[in-house]
């Protein structure tokens, strides 16, 4: 038995073997995937190509502002327009055709106007009242001439609206001002009927279809610029937020560094408390909402609303919240119950983590850097894309009420009156339609915007492994040294980052492009699971969700090996495949310690991340929901007050894992170099093992399933204390003779790379 365990199965290859030599990650190293190095930075050049491109081709206006039927935009500062920030339409009533759903555009003329018509007019009416007519004439295109054009020429030139309506500004359009009585009647201007101005008597109803259909062009922007107002109103109380989770996982942090076991038992008993809280308060509005008119409305009858503060007036929704929580804190409690003997042992593998750190106290404050880097790499992505998006020109077509064969083909706006079109189809109109666009460029925008979003995959994943890598040379650092903290260092963390950017780039680069691709993959099958909703095909819905479902767990295999492959990369400096190799061979030789303890240990980190999360979400929904009194006036007040909730919530949780990351790749490099240090030495005098004899006594123990017990009041072992000392002293006789001889001679003692 004691052959195997030393011996075992060559399945898994080799253990490494003894040198007297290794004093922890190699100096001596050179450059990895050097071909993938020039790729990334040939792909990287090739990004800032397509970003000047895009900024060059590119308009944000085109978001920001409506646009008339000429494709100018309404209320842009330093236009002609600069004082018409709305956009009226001339008949809204033919907004309900179906061609709003094909061409995204309502065909009817559009123009930008200072203020929404607040009253019922028609042209006939104030035709020869001067008053009323100046008034009218502001919803006309320029340049009508009334004392010399009879009414029936202005509308069949279509210079004029034959009515206006009352209206109000929506999302800087003006829409009807509608309502609805007790009845139910729909009304605009508390009338059910009006005169359209052709001599036709409309119902309110009317209206209500062109406007609903109208609204469909400009649903998601409404959204948009709902969030967009409440962020403006509460982004410093969001920043206070974020402060805050800041703030508290700095002091967790720092209070785990010294009080590893008793914060790990509070953080698991807040956890259970806060899930708690959550369940009674969806309880209380479950209960609040009995009886309540409304209230019992099913969220498959509500449906998709665009304001989703209507989804918290129904019971179903706190039931939902009520029973996930519940499903969470059972699970929770059952993982605790089956794990209690795991807790202990992980407990001092965080200790020995908490150690580490405080020798690397600099890694703490590494995630800024990693938050600095990500932030840039989003914002370049995010702007490429609108620039993208908005860099197509204006598409003109041809929009006729009666038949035209010309109707929606592409017209030139300047030369439309004396066209050809416009003889054969006199009441045709040459209006602006969408963006779009014929050139070379516009016909590989879609290439350039997958080119962006891979690109944007590929650096973001670049920049967390480095972090990764950075990380793992330091705490390997602390590992390998012999006297804490004098082997160490001076600056760990940047040794460990100057050494991947100088030899680990390509390297880097090769793990994140592999991680890369499954991404892209896993998008794209969103991509067509969103296409093929409304298909029937229940064998093509299936294989798309086994595909799916493959490569989520691809992805999550590959950031495991990488994970791994960046510690071994940190340590030995070997290439990517190589490094991932041994990695994946040195868990699957310890695969018991592996599933039992470093596991444990992540899910313990995760419910310090829980804990983090729950506390400032908790404390942002009544705070900004308005349920604290003593604040309430102080609260801004929102369209959506979920927006700031969300914002915090997720905020705190990047935040929290940034911090508990530092911990996560703490333990994880420390295992690993646990289990190479247990192939590699035996723990007698002659090879001593490099980590502390609780964390060997306790971690040892757990080669095997049948091997489960924690062992208590662990003393440091005779053999492991008299194989340091005398480590240290051959450690020492071999400074001394390094100090009195050359510095030629001495330069024969660089440290290598320990042969396999």
């Amino acid at each position: 038995m004691e052959l195997e365990e030393k011996n075992p199965d060559s399945k898994y290859g080799e253990p490494r073997k003894y040198d007297p030599n290794f004093k922890g990650p190699i100096q001596n190293r050179g450059c990895t995937d050097i071909i993938c190095c020039i790729l990334f930075i040939l792909a990287i050049l090739g990004y800032f190509a397509v970003g000047i491109l895009a900024w060059s081709q590119g308009d944000p206006r085109k978001v920001i502002y409506p646009t008339d039927s000429r494709g100018q935009f309404c209320g842009q500062v330093g236009t002609p327009l600069e004082k018409k920030p709305f956009l009226f339409y001339f008949n809204i009533m033919k907004c309900a055709s179906p061609l709003v759903l094909l061409e995204f555009q309502c065909p009817t003329t559009q123009i930008c106007v200072e203020k929404c018509p607040s009253k019922f007019l028609t042209l006939l009416e104030v035709y020869g009242k001067k008053d009323d007519l100046d008034t009218y004439a502001s919803y006309c295109k320029d340049g009508v001439d009334f004392s010399k054009m009879s009414v029936p020429e202005i509308l069949k030139q279509g210079l004029c609206p034959a009515m206006l309506t009352p209206s109000k500004p929506f999302t800087r359009r003006c829409f009807p001002a509608l309502g609805t009585q007790k009845d139910g009647v729909v009304v605009v201007g508390n009338k059910t009927t009006f005169d359209d101005g052709e001599g036709n008597t409309r119902n309110a109803e009317d209206l209500l279809k062109g406007a609903k259909q109208a609204n469909v062009v400009v649903e998601a922007r409404q959204v948009a610029m709902k969030i967009f107002e409440d962020y403006t109103r509460s982004w410093y109380w969001i920043l206070i937020g974020l402060v805050l989770a800041m703030v508290i996982s700095l002091i967790f942090i720092v209070l785990l560094r010294f009080l590893a076991g008793i914060m790990v038992w509070v953080m698991i008993v807040l956890v259970i408390l806060v899930i708690g809280y959550g369940i009674f308060h969806c309880y209380m509005e479950y209960a609040s909402l009995k009886g309540e008119p409304g209230a019992d409305v099913t969220l498959q009858d509500l449906g998709f609303q665009t304001d989703f503060m209507v989804y918290l007036q129904i019971q179903q929704t706190w039931l939902a919240f009520m029973i996930i929580l519940c499903i969470l804190e059972v699970i929770i409690i059952l993982l605790l119950i089956f794990l209690r003997k795991r807790i202990l042992i992980a407990i001092a593998l965080i200790k020995e983590a908490s150690r580490a750190i405080g020798h690397v106290m600099s890694s703490l404050f590494y995630p800024l850097l990693t938050f600095a880097l990500l932030a840039l790499v989003i914002a370049y992505w995010a702007i490429t894309a609108v620039f993208l998006s908005t860099s197509n020109v204006a598409v003109y077509k041809v929009f006729n009420e009666t038949a035209c064969e010309y109707s929606y083909s592409t017209c030139d706006p300047t030369t439309f009156s004396t066209s050809k079109v416009k003889t054969e189809c006199p009441d045709s109109e040459c209006m602006f339609a969408f963006y779009g666009g014929e050139t070379y460029y516009h016909k590989y925008l879609i290439a350039l915007q997958f080119y962006n979003v891979f690109l944007f995959f590929w650096c973001a994943n670049f920049v967390t492994a480095l972090g990764q890598v950075t990380l793992a040379g330091a705490f390997a650092s602390y590992y390998w040294a012999f006297k804490k903290p004098d082997d160490m260092p001076a600056f760990p963390i940047f040794a460990s980052l100057g050494r991947a950017l100088r030899y680990h780039t390509g390297t880097l680069a090769f793990g994140s492009l592999i991680l890369s691709i499954v991404q892209v993959i896993r998008v794209l099958l969103e991509y067509l699971d969103h296409k093929l909703k409304g298909a029937e095909n229940k064998c093509t819905k299936f294989l798309l969700c086994c595909l799916k479902c493959c490569f989520w767990c691809l992805e999550k295999f590959i950031k495991f090996l990488n994970r791994n492959a960046y510690i071994m990369v940190a340590i030995y400096g070997k290439n990517f495949c190589t490094s991932a190799r041994d990695a994946f061979l040195l868990l699957m030789r310890n695969v018991i310690r592996v599933a039992v303890l470093d596991k444990v240990t992540d899910f313990l980190l995760f419910l310090g991340k829980l804990l983090i999360v729950g506390s400032v979400g908790i404390f942002a929904f009544f705070f900004f929901s308005g349920r604290i009194k003593a604040i309430q006036e102080t609260a801004p007040t929102l369209n959506y007050y979920w927006v700031p909730i969300l914002t915090v919530v997720v905020g705190s949780y990047l935040i929290a894992h940034g911090f508990f990351s530092v911990y996560a790749m703490c333990v994880d490099t420390l295992f690993l170099c646990f289990c190479e240090d247990l192939e590699r030495n035996d723990g007698s005098p002659e090879r001593p093992y490099y980590m502390s004899p609780e964390l060997h006594d306790i971690l040892s123990v757990n080669k095997g399933p049948e091997e489960s017990e924690e062992p208590q009041g662990v003393e440091p072992s005779p053999q492991w204390q008299d194989g340091r000392e005398i480590q240290l002293q051959q450690q020492q006789h071999l400074q001394m003779q390094e100090q009195g001889e050359g510095e030629g001679e001495g330069e024969g003692h660089t440290q290598q790379a320990p042969q396999e």
